[in-house]
């Protein structure tokens, strides 16, 4: 199926100017208390919930 009409740059710019970069979420860890991002183990102590899984940085 190919469209039936050609988008005007208009509409087409309207559509992308929804795309937006986000700022990042933090969190503070709970056993270090620096920021870390939501899910993710901590860039400082390399702890997950409660585990080790990274190396430190």
């Amino acid at each position: 199926m190919l469209p039936k009409r050609r988008v005007s740059r208009a509409n087409t710019r309207t559509r992308r100017a929804q795309w937006k970069a986000v700022e990042a979420r933090l969190s503070l860890c709970p056993s270090c208390g620096a920021d870390k991002r939501a899910h993710y183990a901590c860039s400082k102590c390399g702890q997950y919930k409660g585990r080790e899984y990274a190396q430190p940085e």
